[in-house]
């Protein structure tokens, strides 16, 4: 059916409403009334009948119409111009609901309205003709009357078909009407009752106002800003009625108030975490391995591992699998000896991910406040160090890395490792209160990375909510590799040289590696080579250099001074009594000669070179092994009856651990027996007094030390055969390893032949 259409500016009639309006229907018997706001049509319409037509007392035309039922704008066509435009309506009639449901709310809207009416104090002929209404839909469409609800909440009754949901809505509107009313009720009643207070208040405060401007100390605009700063900073609902209850404090109390500082501090803290910014999380394995290829040589296990974590995020957040505990994450620990690139790991994590990163060093710390925050009764308190870092990354979910986390003390302060277990807990991290802000931060989001170089000093709860990834250091290759790439690059940027103007051969590259450090990491090859380059640069701003500096043995002499480190297992091992253990220490792996001798006296065994308890008593189960199987070993009871002495060179250094049991009773067999040992040989196994060769931890650190040093073998515990997988390829190649289960396998593979025995002195 086809109507000529009305539309009408901010007004809604309903069906059953009668209505008089300032429209021009012309002979129409029916027309099509449809609402408009802001140039933009409603949906939905109402079809009405034409009662009466007319002109006011101003000559414009007006018409009385009813409203008959809705209906839907369809099609247009033109009429005679643009006033005269028809449409094609479908008409929709309201059906008859008889439901449960339709009666429930038709009863629950006239106890809502009823009770509207008799806060407005009605007389009772609206609540009669309310009862008169009998059909659910007209009795919805009864809100259209409300002059208190506004043009969308009656467009938006209009525009529901459904009768039983537009009941639901007039409730939901009726509702909101009564609890505003019961608000202004409540209000007005406060008000009588409290008048003479309130104006007694308001002068007050007028008064303040007025002698606040007069001192030039109008704090309008402080406030204003905060209240800004609070509402653009979308802290969750608690963070933010603590802000808002503490702005009203600062308010109340003036700027002159000596608490006005501290609460501008805390307001400031509060603001500056970044409640809702985040970054934008990328989680490509492929592209985390390429980050982490250009960024660093070798470790290819670490490498792997890494790249495994991302995998597991990735797949863990495309296929919406979360844990209900929050444990299901893991906290990468990256364990090794000082400059193994343990914190750029971190830094190419994070540029992996697409996160901001943060440093947090831990080194020292001894004081849990550090971690948790100063409470605020404190003068000069501050958050702890995780809220810093969240400001300064300036998203809340950055990556955390916490360097040197093995190194955390504790004292009379508190314990910062304990602190940390809340930290690190995924299953209780995203509930961190920390003492200054004394609201809940969520670090859940956060990915924290820690490093350590020694995992056995990092507390055991805390090592529990940690994965242990090893970084055991670099071979001489990947030295020399890392060095070509990364390192002589960066110093020739830092010493202001060109390329082009020195060029360091490989020759020279090993030189360095192999005479001047003995490191796990590369921090000191870095700092070597940084002199190398000052020699050169030297000579190029004196104008000394003709093209480019090739560095040679003899520059290299020069800049660096005499070689520091040699191949000197074969002078020490040529004599009996000396062998060759491999140990591991907090810079990663190394070699140790264990010297042994006799000489008369009846104190036994004497032990020197500043030796732990357990390496003692080492020493003393392999002279007792070496006593007990003396007849095996070919040795005469008479030679016992000496004193022994036990060394362990660079006394200054402290030792300990059990590893050293194979090397200190080969040394003492080659004592004994004249017998010196193999000058190709490193050896590491603790030894029972049965003469068994138990496992030992650090294999492949200190196999890098033992190849660093020019041996070419290795003894080791059968136990420990697994472990050779972990060590570089072209390592392994190099090497030979034996495998043994018993000291007697150790002896025959570490002694020379018996045709070259020595005389032992004082034999």
């Amino acid at each position: 059916m086809a109507y000529r259409l009305i539309a009408l500016d901010d007004a809604i009639v309903f069906p059953t409403v009668t209505a008089t309006l300032p429209i021009d229907v012309g002979t129409e018997e029916r027309v099509f009334l449809i609402p408009r706001r802001d140039g933009e049509y409603g949906r939905v319409g109402v079809v009405a009948e034409v009662i009466e037509t007319g002109l006011s007392r101003r000559g414009k035309p007006v018409a009385t119409v009813v409203g008959l039922h809705r209906g839907l704008a369809g099609a247009a066509h033109g009429g005679d111009g643009d006033d005269n435009l028809r449409v094609e309506v479908q008409e929709i009639r309201d059906g008859h609901p008889d439901d449960d449901q339709t009666r429930e709310l038709a009863r629950e809207y006239r106890a809502v309205v009823e009770e509207i009416l008799e806060l407005r104090g009605d007389d009772g002929r609206i609540a009669a003709f309310l009862r008169s209404v009998e059909e659910p839909g007209a009795l919805a469409d009864t809100s259209g009357l409300s002059p208190d609800i506004s043009f969308e909440g009656k467009l938006r009754l209009l525009e529901t078909i459904d009768v039983s949901e537009r009941l639901r809505i007039a409730v939901e509107l009726q509702r909101e009407r009564l609890a505003e009313l019961q608000v202004r009720s409540k209000i007005r009643d406060d008000v009588e009752s409290g008048a003479q207070k309130q104006q007694r208040e308001y002068f007050l405060r007028k008064q303040m106002e007025s002698i606040r401007k007069e001192l030039g100390e109008d704090e309008g605009d402080l406030i204003d800003e905060y209240e800004r700063k609070i509402a653009e900073a979308e802290m969750p609902e608690a963070v933010a009625e603590q802000a808002e209850k503490e702005l009203r404090r600062l308010e109340r109390q003036g700027e002159q108030s000596p608490e006005a500082s501290m609460i501008r501090s805390y307001l400031d803290w509060l603001i500056a975490v970044p409640w809702a910014k985040r970054s934008e999380e990328r989680l490509d394995p492929v592209h985390t391995r390429e980050v982490l290829d250009a960024d660093h040589a070798g470790l290819e296990d670490v490498k792997r591992r890494i790249t495994e974590f991302i995998a597991v995020r990735k797949l863990r957040q495309e296929r919406e699998i979360t844990d209900d505990s929050r444990a299901g994450g893991a906290i990468l620990t990256l364990v090794g000896p000082p400059g193994t690139g343990k914190t750029s790991i971190g830094e190419s994590i994070a540029r992996a991910l697409g996160r901001e990163f943060v440093r947090i060093s831990l080194g020292g710390v001894h004081d849990e406040a550090e971690i948790r925050g100063h409470r605020r009764t404190y003068i000069g308190a501050l958050p702890g160090r995780i809220v810093r870092a969240l400001r300064d990354a300036g998203t809340i979910n950055p990556v955390i890395l916490l360097d040197e986390v093995d190194k955390v003390g504790a004292d009379w302060r508190g314990d910062p490792s304990a602190a940390l277990l809340e930290v690190l807990d995924p299953a209780q991290n995203d509930t961190f209160r920390d003492h200054y802000l004394d609201v809940e931060v969520d670090l859940s989001e956060v990915v924290f990375i820690a490093t350590a170089n020694l995992a056995d000093r990092i507390p055991a709860p805390l090592l529990d909510r940690m994965e242990i990834i090893s970084f055991d250091g670099y071979t001489t290759e990947e030295k020399l590799a890392i060095a070509r790439g990364y390192l002589l690059p960066r110093q020739l940027k830092r010493n202001g040289l060109a390329p082009e103007e020195v060029k360091v051969s490989d020759e020279i590259l090993r030189a360095v590696v192999s005479e001047y450090t003995r490191e796990s990491g590369v921090r000191q090859l870095e700092r070597e080579i940084g002199k190398l380059l000052r020699g050169a640069a030297t000579k190029i701003a004196a104008g000394e250099a003709d093209g480019t500096v090739v560095p040679d043995t003899g520059a290299l002499r020069e800049a660096l001074g005499r070689q520091r480190f040699f191949q000197e297992s074969v002078e020490r091992t040529a004599i009996p009594g000396v062998s060759t253990g491999l140990a591991v220490t907090g810079t990663g792996g190394d070699i140790l000669f264990i010297e042994a001798t006799a000489m008369d006296g009846d104190k036994g065994l004497v032990l020197t070179g500043q030796l732990g308890d357990v390496m003692k008593e080492s020493a003393r189960i392999a002279l007792s092994h070496v006593r007990a199987h003396r007849e095996e070993l070919g040795i005469d009871a008479e030679r016992f009856n000496r004193e022994f002495h036990l060394h362990v060179p660079a006394g200054a250094i402290p030792k300990d651990g059990p590893s050293a049991g194979t090397a200190m009773t080969t040394a003492l067999v080659s004592l004994l027996t004249g017998r010196p040992v193999k000058h190709t040989v490193g050896m590491t196994g603790e030894v029972t007094l049965q003469g068994r060769v138990l496992p030992i931890g650090g294999l492949k650190q200190k196999v890098l030390a033992a190849h660093a040093a020019g041996l070419t073998e290795v003894i080791l515990p059968e136990r420990n055969r697994g472990d050779l997988d972990e060590v570089p390829e072209e390592v392994r190649e190099q090497m030979t390893f034996h495998p043994v289960m018993s000291i007697g396998e150790v002896l025959g593979l570490a002694l020379e032949p018996a045709e070259k025995r020595h005389e032992v002195a004082a034999a």
